[in-house]
């Protein structure tokens, strides 16, 4: 495989997740500290609760300076982008997402087997660095994680990491494909509304004196 392709999609997520949490923290009304601490964390969360959990010093967060330097780039054009191109921006919101989800997805997936770990650790990498900083970028939002209650989404990520680490997707085109297909099936969930299967509990009500007999 080609180092440059795990390169690029470090840079399309590191864009795609930094700008995303810049959106979501000017819609929270944030000042401009907090756009750039939401989109930071947006873009780089999840990859460094994957580097907690296959064994990676959480320090090497340090080493990428370049991407840290793209981040608050992107977090500043979202910040000064007009605001008819912000809501053109909402309008494809779940399109960006999707790319930022899928580019992280796989970039943790081959980083993991370039570790030699084993499939299920191929499988929770791809997944917390696509998936990890939407969910910190929420809850420091006060939202409800869109992954954990939106159209199939963390399924997608893991489905990269699967094929990822059966050593289906060895070459720069396989990966590029994987990249793609991703997006698609992630945007066809929010088309159609895939959603994986719930249940809702409800207390019962509990009875009244007009329910008791006299």
């Amino acid at each position: 495989m080609d180092m440059h392709v795990f390169e690029w999609f470090s840079i399309i997520g590191t864009v795609a997740f930094a700008m995303s949490g810049a959106f979501v923290a000017m819609e929270e009304d944030y000042d401009i500290l907090g756009i750039v601490v939401l989109g930071l964390v947006t873009a780089f969360g999840g990859g460094v609760v994957r580097n907690v959990l296959i064994g990676v010093p959480v320090t090497t967060l340090w080493s990428q300076g370049d991407l840290i330097l793209l981040a608050i780039i992107s977090v500043f054009v979202a910040f000064v982008l007009p605001m008819a191109w912000i809501k053109h921006w909402k309008r494809t919101e779940a399109l960006f997402d999707a790319i930022g989800l899928s580019a992280f997805a796989v970039q943790g997936g081959i980083y993991a087997t370039q570790m030699n770990h084993p499939l299920s650790a191929v499988v929770v990498a791809a997944a917390l660095t696509g998936i990890g900083g939407g969910i910190i970028r929420d809850l420091l939002a006060g939202r409800k994680p869109l992954v954990l209650r939106d159209e199939i989404y963390a399924v997608w990520a893991m489905a990269a990491g699967a094929a990822i680490g059966l050593g289906l997707t060895q070459s720069t085109w396989q990966l590029l494909l994987l990249f793609l297909l991703v997006i698609v099936f992630r945007m066809l969930s929010v088309h159609y509304k895939w959603r994986l299967p719930r249940r809702l509990l409800q207390a019962e009500s509990a009875p009244t004196g007009k329910d008791t007999a006299a």
